[in-house]
């Protein structure tokens, strides 16, 4: 829950030094990777499956139905497969400080005014959480550090109050030791203790009748681990000879803190998709997927593979810019955290939460998406102009498709496409290229009777409408438009 702003940042290389080439499958539009599934996932007794990045399938902690419910148009025959937009919104997350005390009343209306459906907060104080739940219906990730029973007590609350969204592991015991059982672990010691307290934590948490039905997230920082006690695993494969028993099972959900900041101190293009991805050979091959889950950054223990790891079940509960400490002020942490966001989903990052909601809660830094009077910055209006853009409560068991293609995208220019329970199409294009701008002809397929052009750092209502238009022409600079599509 703190941030340690020189903590351990290994940024190996600028970015301007590494490119990263668009995922494209059935056509020239990236697709979405599907996070939650596979054979690495452990997903309890299956009974609340978690929502998975762009099937539609399973259900969510804020439906108690155990389904989608929605409907909608369907879109064209053939084309790019969207994903709800209720399932994007329901990504979307921001670390607060109840726990340790901050005013939680400050936090209703800039929670209600981002459109964030989650927090990650700690166990105490659990009551001024259940209030802004209450308030504002955001749910919380409960993390604790190795205080097992009042973790498990504030989850069963806030699961009684519908308001518990996953049980995390220790916070970054590099940073932060812990004594579990009377044994101190973390840091530069043994980290025996904290693997035995993830273990216990999941086993509790899947004994418990309530609490077996929500996910559990590693601890974060685990490529930190200085004996190989194979936290970079979500249940260590049968054959490891680690210091903790082959089939130790861990948790359902990779956790990263893959700031997008880095540690170079610079602003440069495709910052938010590179550290999202989960190639090795990225800046963030220690901070990113790879460095944390695949060769640990510290030790270089081995986890899993490149083709594993493409499609591990993965959150980010820490991830953020600081608007005095790193480049670009106000603005720029604006158009990075909005692109962050879209990212982390399109490559498959189930939950994304920044830190933090006010700046100097926690830390000294300014990361916060509000400021110290809570004040909103430009990141808090930029990000609540993308969630009142494409606002829908209802989810979308079967997304349509839409036959649209970026020809000769550029590699800084991606997109998600999202629909709304309505059948409205939202197609999300960003760019993120820090020198510049990027001329682009969004092809629709077909003639669409309107489109709505919306931009995130202008405001809430379209910058253009279009009528009868089969092609949308754009300039492209650093930041997210919106292509609304109405059927």
């Amino acid at each position: 829950m703190h941030r340690s702003c020189l903590r351990k940042r290994r940024m190996v290389t600028t970015l301007a030094a590494f490119s990263l080439t668009a995922l494209a499958i059935g056509c020239s539009s990236e697709s979405p990777l599907t996070s939650g599934t596979g054979s690495m996932s452990n997903a309890g007794d299956g009974s609340r499956p978690d929502i998975d990045g762009g099937s539609g399938s399973g259900s969510d902690p804020r439906d108690g139905s155990g389904g989608d419910t929605g409907t909608g148009a369907r879109g064209d025959a053939t084309g790019v497969v969207a994903v709800s937009a209720d399932t994007f919104l329901s990504s979307l997350g921001v670390n607060t400080h109840i726990a340790q005390g901050y005013n939680a009343h400050d936090y209703v209306a800039p929670l209600k005014f981002l459109g964030v459906r989650n927090i990650r907060e700690g166990a105490e104080n659990v009551s001024n959480t259940l209030m802004v739940h209450q308030e504002t219906g955001v749910l919380v990730n409960l993390v604790s550090y190795c205080d097992l029973n009042g973790q498990i007590a504030a989850g069963k609350q806030l699961a009684a109050a519908g308001a518990l969204l996953a049980l995390e592991g220790t916070n970054e015991p590099n940073n932060f030791t812990v004594t579990y059982k009377g044994q101190k672990g973390g840091g530069a010691g043994t980290w025996l203790p904290v693997a035995q307290c993830q273990r216990d934590l999941y086993e509790l948490a899947k004994s418990d009748a309530v609490l077996k039905s929500y996910p559990v997230f590693t601890v974060s920082e685990e490529g930190a681990e200085i004996d190989n006690v194979g936290l970079q695993f979500l249940t260590i494969p049968n054959g490891s000879n680690l210091s903790m028993p082959d089939g130790t099972v861990y948790a359902d959900y990779a956790n990263c803190h893959n700031y997008v900041s880095g540690n170079a101190n610079v602003y440069e293009s495709n910052m938010a998709w590179n550290a999202a991805s989960s190639a090795k050979n990225t800046p963030w091959i220690g901070d990113g997927l790879w460095g944390e889950f695949g060769s640990t950054w510290l030790k270089h223990y081995a986890g899993y593979s490149e083709m594993q790891i493409a499609t591990l079940p993965r959150v980010t509960t820490e991830t953020g810019w600081d608007s005095t400490n790193s480049p670009g002020g106000q603005s720029v942490q604006g158009v990075v955290l909005v692109n962050t966001y879209l990212s982390q989903f399109k490559q498959g990052w189930r939950y994304t939460f920044i830190y933090e909601l006010v700046d100097e809660q926690g830390s000294t830094g300014d990361q916060g998406l509000y400021t110290a009077s809570i004040q909103p910055k430009l990141a808090a209006t930029y990000i609540h102009n993308l969630t009142t853009t494409i606002a829908d409560a209802t989810p979308l068991a079967n997304p349509g498709k839409l036959n649209y293609s970026i020809p000769n995208q550029p590699e800084t220019v991606h997109d998600l496409l999202l629909q709304k329970s309505n059948g409205t199409f939202e197609l999300v294009v960003w760019d993120e290229n820090a020198k510049g701008t990027d001329a682009v002809a969004v092809n629709l397929g077909t003639t669409r009777t309107t489109v709505n052009v919306y931009d995130v750092t202008k405001g809430t209502t379209p910058t253009q409408t279009l009528s009868n238009v089969s092609t949308v022409s754009l300039t492209m600079s650093d930041h997210a438009v919106i292509l609304e599509i109405p059927q």
